[in-house]
């Protein structure tokens, strides 16, 4: 029962609901994240790290980045929860703007890398 009342109270922040619903639409580099969100790495990593630890998502390590995407494997015992809260995440205008902005970022990444 701790261990899920530990998932749920990782969805009760802004920021990770927003992270979350970036990382609907595939994996993501923390780079990228930072730029969408407008928020400095050290707070994005700092979220990235609790919905990791919670079984959310995971990180692949990329050189000196890493990219985050959203569990599927078995620990994703959440999936269905995300996908029921999936429609809400995406009609926010938070989730709007932050797609657009980091589809504004991702246009102009040269070689689709982070520097």
């Amino acid at each position: 029962m701790e261990t899920l009342a530990t998932r749920f109270k990782a969805l009760g922040d802004p920021t990770r609901l927003r992270l979350l619903a970036l990382l609907r639409g595939g994996e993501l580099c923390v780079c990228d994240l930072t730029a969408a969100l407008e928020l400095p790495q050290s707070t994005v990593s700092r979220h990235l790290a609790l919905l990791k630890s919670a079984g959310w998502i995971r990180g692949r390590r990329g050189g000196v980045w890493t990219y985050y995407s959203l569990e599927d494997g078995p620990a994703a015992s959440g999936a269905d929860v995300l996908q029921g809260i999936g429609g809400m995440l995406a009609a926010t205008p938070e989730s709007s703007r932050d797609r657009e902005v980091l589809e504004a970022y991702l246009k102009t990444k040269a070689d689709g890398r982070c520097d």
